[in-house]
């Protein structure tokens, strides 16, 4: 089928209902962190517990939540995840006790475990063939756009008052019926024998193209989450003298290119296939982390950006495309959850990896030791993956 028919089923725009919802735990509230600092009297350090306290429950459930969607539909976890989310997110706009909204967090992020892995899930069990690597784009392309949209949402909303954000949870609801009322439920065999499901996943997770989709994930968000979001920043502040809104603008730039680019990825995928893509976006990584710290033109820096956008569409749909494609119908669940177990272990990881960099030499150190890196993805997908094994059973 075409992708002009993709962009016609109702079930992809749940998908991405649930793509938007994943991602506004963190984004739409970083912007009234200060202001909420001030009004509750809190530091800097026991502020940033709002941010842990809502991803710590997703290190220990994601997986958990995954092969219970396997096992019992993906329906069922993913309504009262919705429901769980919106309530806990918005019951904070009333509260002022620092504790108790800590534990809200707690309870928004169980209820946003599930999110981030379980979209892409659905994308892997409704489409299949040409319109899987789409449908992967389209929705990074959601994922991007959103990232860059809400915190101008929610800093619009802090100016309001500091607890105005905590109102977008409420999204979630309507989402959640539309999960309920406009999909039906992914229809695959389900083993009844637990011990055989999970003797099925460790064969199948074992397998040599699994963990080298795993690896290059961890790789992947390490260099973002290290070299780009944690130092790109330092970065534009002592080379060009960048404020704070000019250094958010420059990093949404990466993002809204990422949008757009991402909207392609079924085209290229049909022509170059997955593997290509992979291997031009981790060249362009290490084209980039070997450039920074080298460029003097702010005009010059923005273009790298760009490069740094373009290469992070070309990767991300395409690693959830080929775990898709390795993942088996009854297993896809505990594999995309395990996946986004790793995201987070690369998100732990990258600035204290990257930092070791910037100890050593500065930000020269960071970047090199980021190209570095860029290498090691590199040689797994020379080394590990080939073609013929990543596309579609």
């Amino acid at each position: 089928m075409r992708e002009s028919s993709l962009l016609k089923d109702r079930k992809l725009y749940v998908i991405f209902g649930i793509t938007l919802i994943a991602v506004m735990g963190v984004a739409s509230i970083t912007p009234a962190m200060p202001q909420m600092a001030d009004a509750l009297n809190l530091s800097k350090t026991r502020i940033g517990l709002l941010i842990s306290a809502f991803t710590l429950p997703g290190i220990f459930l994601t997986p958990l939540a995954g092969i219970y969607a396997d096992r019992k539909g993906r329906k069922k976890i993913l309504v009262p995840s919705l429901f769980i989310f919106a309530i806990a997110g918005f019951a904070i706009f009333f509260i002022r006790d620092f504790y108790i909204i800590l534990l809200l967090r707690v309870l928004q992020g169980i209820g946003a475990a599930s999110l981030g892995s379980l979209n892409v899930t659905l994308i892997g069990d409704f489409f299949k063939g040409k319109q899987r690597p789409a449908a992967m784009g389209y929705n990074a392309s959601v994922l991007s756009l959103s990232t860059a949209s809400y915190p101008l949402i929610g800093g619009a909303l802090a100016g309001f008052a500091w607890y105005y954000p905590f109102v977008l949870p409420l999204l979630a609801i309507p989402v959640g019926f539309f999960v309920i009322f406009g999909m039906e439920e992914p229809e695959f065999d389900v083993s009844q024998n637990l011990k055989e499901y999970f003797q099925a996943i460790s064969k199948s997770i074992l397998k040599k193209e699994v963990i080298a989709i795993f690896i290059l994930s961890v790789i992947t968000f390490i260099i973002l989450y290290g070299a780009f979001l944690t130092y790109i920043p330092f970065l534009l502040k002592q080379k060009f003298n960048l404020s704070a809104p000019g250094i958010g603008l420059m990093l949404s730039l990466s993002s809204i290119t990422s949008a757009i680019f991402a909207t392609q990825i079924g085209k290229l995928t049909n022509k170059f296939g997955s593997l290509f893509l992979l291997k031009t976006a981790f060249f362009l990584y290490l084209m980039v982390l070997l450039l920074v710290p080298n460029i003097t033109s702010l005009y010059l820096f923005i273009s790298i950006v760009l490069i740094f956008g373009s290469a992070q569409a070309l990767n991300m749909p395409s690693l959830q495309t080929v775990l898709a494609n390795l993942a088996p119908d009854n297993q896809r669940g505990a594999f995309m959850s395990l996946n986004g177990m790793v995201l987070r272990l690369g998100q732990t990881l990258g600035p204290i990896i990257i930092g070791i960099g910037f100890t050593i030499s500065g930000l020269s150190g960071a970047y090199y030791l980021g190209a570095f890196i860029a290498i090691l993805g590199l040689l797994v997908l020379f080394t590990m993956l080939t073609e013929e094994k990543m596309k579609q059973k």
